[in-house]
């Protein structure tokens, strides 16, 4: 039987990360495990090409939650990446930390180590940000930080502009302080090709002999020897395999795997394994619950002016667009369409920041979701603004249906099922349509197209409407949260799963509450923090 020294299960955004730096001293050796296949697709190296992957069973998990109650009985789809750079290989590349409030917040959780000033540096560490190295920023980390404020579109400007007339401030760094207001999405491209984890930092560790990724290796069972994780089963072109590990096993699958496979291995709530025929290893009650994830909804507006819809929906337009990325990769190709936003404030009286903005030059409400393509946009001028509240208090879960590791889990994010969360619906819908009636905006809007005039301004329409139309931002996290008590969490603060030596998690699930934000950029801050600690302890053991 192979072993290696360190396992890791998932090449997405932290496996990529952590087998970047188990493998750089040369010296330990590591198996990087990945379902899925390759990510040389061009629909997601080609920035703008990510709307042709949401649909693509052969890089895409595409869960289906369970039916959610606060959105009237309707599921919701799940895209997750089932590929190398998993869901950061098919996401639209915001690069976003987070408000510092977040991390201390963590911290105050009882997760030393995990404040604002503590994780900074990992987000420097990895970072490689387009201005160069300062306080804030990294200059010469893996993951390349683009600016594209002087290539966005020109209507993102009077977005900002409107926005400062409501009385949000300007911010041309939304990723230093005040870590607050509107401004461009930085986001993360490199020489006009998508910076995911896999580029940044696995393709160039997979030069290292001591590195070893296996793909289409779909881990079935976290093997122990007592209460020590050894090894992962996982089946492989028809195979059971095993591999053993010398001190650790890792699980980097996110917020929908890491669960899963933690449960069909015996670690989790007993009332949920036994009747399943799982022989309990270690009663964690927390695993799979405390499940977050940002809901959004969006509006959209028929404009006076151009958009991406006239430069993007004709023939001639997209070939205008191919040539300058083929001239000099940039261009509308080169760039997310998610490209003004921000977070604000919804009342003078708020503490802290509450909502996440969006603008999006670009416009698809003529073509069904299963079919939606980027490059395909609506054949009439209009963009979208869009919100979600920044740290919603709803919590669902992830259970397993079945002991087969081939079955998809259930997944039950319960949103709106606090009085909170439904109010911060009502205002972001509020605040959306102040924008729109707001100049320049208002300047140029000649038609609410959805959800329209039939949807009037009182609590019942606009709730009705947004029960009726919201949907994920596809940043599930937590569940497989750190915590001092086993009761309530699944990890420590050194991201080591209570009572089992030798196996930590270290990816979007162990995020105490959400960040206020894209959970790209603070995953990748995990994985470099994560894999700290795991050198830094097998020096002192």
């Amino acid at each position: 039987m192979e072993s290696f020294d360190y396992v890791i299960v998932g090449a997405g955004t932290a496996g990529c990360v952590l087998a970047n730096r188990l493998s750089e001293d040369g010296k330990a050796t590591v198996l990087l495990l990945e379902a899925g296949g390759s990510d040389r697709s061009i629909w997601i190296q080609l920035p703008i090409g990510y709307g042709r992957t949401y649909f693509d069973k052969r890089i895409n998990w595409m869960y289906d939650t369970e039916p959610i109650d606060g959105l009237g009985g309707r599921n919701s789809y799940w895209p997750r990446g089932k590929v190398i750079g998993g869901s950061g290989s098919i996401n639209a590349m915001v690069y976003v930390r987070g408000q510092p409030r977040d991390f201390n917040d963590w911290k105050a959780l009882g997760n030393d180590g995990w404040g604002w000033d503590d994780v900074l540096p990992y987000f420097r560490k990895s970072e490689s940000y387009q201005h160069g190295a300062c306080e804030t920023h990294g200059g010469d980390g893996p993951m390349h930080v683009t600016d594209i404020s002087l290539g966005a579109h020109p209507l993102c400007e009077r977005f900002i502009e409107t926005a400062q007339a409501l009385g949000f401030a300007r911010n041309p760094d939304l990723n230093a302080p005040p870590h607050e207001g509107v401004g461009v999405y930085p986001i993360n491209t490199h020489r006009g090709r998508r910076a995911s984890s896999a580029n940044a930092f696995l393709r160039p560790a997979l030069r290292r002999r001591n590195l070893v990724l296996r793909t289409g290796a779909h881990a079935t069972r976290i093997l122990f020897e007592g209460r020590r994780a050894v090894g992962i089963r996982y089946r492989r072109g028809g195979r059971e395999i095993e591999v053993r590990t010398r001190r650790e096993v890792i699980l980097a699958g996110g917020a929908i795997n890491s669960p899963q496979l933690l449960q069909l291995s015996g670690i989790g709530d007993p009332a949920l394994l036994t009747p399943l025929g799982i022989e309990v290893v270690e009663s964690l009650p927390a695993v799979g619950a405390n499940l977050q994830d940002h809901l959004a909804v969006s509006y959209f507006y028929k404009s006076r002016l151009p958009t991406l819809n006239d430069e993007l929906r004709p023939l001639l337009g997209k070939l205008r667009a191919g040539l300058r990325y083929a001239w000099d990769r940039g261009g509308p190709l080169s760039m997310s369409v998610n490209q003004g936003g921000g977070f604000v404030r919804s009342r003078d009286d708020e503490r802290h920041v509450n909502l996440q903005l969006y603008f999006s030059p670009v416009s698809y409400t003529q073509t069904p979701l299963s079919a939606r393509k980027l490059l395909n946009p609506d054949p009439f001028s209009a963009f979208l603004l869009s919100f979600n509240a920044c740290r919603p208090t709803s919590r669902g879960n992830i259970r397993i249906g079945s002991a087969d590791a081939f079955s998809p889990p259930l997944i039950q994010p319960n949103y709106l099922s606090t009085e909170q969360d439904v109010a911060e619906a009502l205002v972001g819908c509020r605040l959306i349509r102040r924008l729109a009636r707001t100049e320049p905006l208002a300047d140029i809007i000649t038609e609410e197209i959805v959800p329209g005039s039939a949807v009037g301004d009182s609590d019942d329409a606009l709730l009705e409407d947004f029960r009726a139309r919201a949907d994920t931002v596809y940043h599930p996290t937590s569940s497989c949260a750190m915590g001092p008590d086993p009761r309530t969490s699944v990890v420590d603060a050194r991201l080591r799963v209570h009572g089992i030596e030798g196996l930590r998690v270290i990816d979007a699930s162990i995020f105490p509450t959400i960040t206020s934000g894209n959970t790209n950029a603070p995953t990748v801050m995990v994985a470099e923090k994560g894999a700290a600690m795991i050198i830094e302890d097998a020096r002192a053991g």
